[in-house]
């Protein structure tokens, strides 16, 4: 790929992001715009890296949902055909001995025990029964215990609950340009309170023959905020001491610019400080635009168009 020689003097690196300067030299983002790093471990065990309890709280609500059911069911069926291989003598109280209707009964009967509900027409006589129904029993309040801390944990997990536009732009300021882009806590109980915002830049430069990434923080117009009620437009200006000085969407290009972003603030609603992180890549920063208003005056108040976050005009 495509290396800038372009660097700014007057600006200063940053060597505190805990980035390496010689990777991701092929491309690719160092943040995704989730806020997850993008990043993969190796060389260890899968049950070392893997953390099935963060997998589970951070999935969409209805994969998670999807993930409970799935194995509600296929738990069940498993002890169904343990009870079947055991052989329907073992049962007193069943109406079917054989076919569809036998498994019917033995899989409502193991639901019955994995939830410990015991309806009790269907009973185990044999030892074998008894001993795999007393196993089942155990695991079923295993699941739940377990089911229901999962869904504590996702419901009083600390969130932030910000929307970032899709791109951040670089549009007239004063008598400047500025990089800008802007973010929104959609939640309407989630109104935070002491905002800060970090802007990192990443760039890859050539130095010495060699191509590195070089990072700077780039100052801001405001980077603290008492609350955050509405949307916050973060401004860069863009002047004689950015590292963005004179570049065009090639220059950008060629130097693999990425600006990643972190905010933090105090969620009331949590009662605890929360985070998030995003990025911008070169090719979701668009020059020559500005962002549309997205808010109006009403007589009952202001109305904040959520739907607006990602609209924004051509400047000529």
């Amino acid at each position: 790929m495509a290396v800038s020689n372009r660097i700014n003097p007057y600006s200063r690196p940053n060597n505190d992001t805990g980035f390496s300067t010689t990777g991701n030299v092929n491309g690719g983002r160092f943040i995704n715009r989730d806020g997850t790093f993008n990043l993969r471990k190796v060389g260890w065990p899968i049950w070392k890296r893997y953390s099935i309890y963060y997998r589970l709280i951070s999935l969409p609500l209805w994969k998670f949902i999807g993930i409970i059911f799935l194995f509600f069911f296929g738990i069940n069926i498993i002890y169904t055909s343990i009870y079947l291989w055991i052989g329907g003598t073992e049962f007193t109280g069943m109406i079917a001995h054989n076919g569809w209707k036998m498994i019917k009964e033995l899989y409502f009967f193991s639901t019955e025990t994995f939830t410990t509900v015991g309806y009790g027409r269907v009973n185990p006589v044999g030892d074998a029964a008894n001993f795999v129904s007393s196993i089942e029993s155990m695991s079923g309040l295993l699941f739940f215990a377990i089911a229901t801390g999962l869904i504590y944990g996702r419901f009083s997990r600390p969130r932030a609950h910000l929307a970032f536009s899709d791109n951040a732009v670089i549009a007239p300021y004063r008598d400047k340009t500025a990089l800008m882009f802007r973010f929104v806590c959609y939640k309407e109980q989630h109104a935070l309170t002491d905002v800060t915002v970090q802007v990192n830049l990443a760039m890859l430069i050539q130095e010495n023959g060699k191509a590195n990434y070089q990072y700077y923080n780039l100052p801001l117009e405001r980077s603290r905020i008492e609350s955050l009620p509405m949307n916050w437009t973060v401004v860069h200006e863009i002047n004689e001491e950015s590292p963005l000085a004179g570049f065009s969407s090639e220059d950008m290009a060629a130097a693999d610019v990425e600006v990643y972003v972190l905010v933090k603030g105090f969620n009331d609603v949590y009662s605890n400080t929360v985070l998030q992180r995003t990025s911008y890549t070169f090719d979701e920063i668009k020059i020559n635009h500005k962002f549309a208003h997205m808010y109006q005056e009403t007589e009952n108040g202001t109305i904040l168009e959520l739907h607006k976050l990602n609209k924004f005009v051509t400047q000529e």
